[in-house]
């Protein structure tokens, strides 16, 4: 169960554009859902311009879901034990990671239309500035970084 955003969203000191907003949430093991992770993202962007924030564009939303739907899926198929997500928004981009307790790096596979599955890090990538994958003491994380403004 996703904790209320009312108890875990933070802002840094300040509601200006510069000022990150943050939102960190766990599951137990068998406990995440990739539609509670949604909705919690959904409730941290409409959190932002409440506190005196540009409201993020639609495409880039709906694009963020993406993103954190495809990584917590791949948490709950591919790793034992409980896992978790962290969003921040700043001026420039907003963060999605996701963590668990899995030491296996994830691999994007070859593209094949055929394959049923096997595409969610393709589609992260795809609507990422960037992807980042970094080790952890007990499993491993993946950021996805999606940039606020196109250029």
């Amino acid at each position: 169960m996703v904790t209320p955003l009312r108890n875990q969203a933070a802002a840094e000191q300040g509601t200006d554009e510069q000022a990150s907003l943050r939102y960190c949430t766990a599951w137990t093991e068998g406990a995440a859902r990739a539609a509670d992770a949604r909705h919690a993202l959904r409730a941290f962007l409409a959190h932002a311009p409440q506190i005196g924030r540009t409201p993020v564009p639609a495409p880039l939303a709906m694009d963020a879901e993406l993103a954190v739907s495809e990584l917590v899926t791949n948490a709950i198929r591919h790793a034992p034990g409980p896992c978790g997500m962290t969003l921040q928004l700043s001026g420039e981009e907003l963060t999605i990671t996701v963590w668990d307790t899995s030491p296996e790096m994830p691999a994007v596979r070859e593209t094949d239309r055929h394959r049923i599955g096997g595409h969610g890090l393709h589609l992260v990538h795809a609507v990422s500035h960037r992807v980042v994958v970094a080790s952890q003491a007990a499993g491993k994380q993946i950021t996805a970084h999606l940039r606020l403004r196109r250029r």
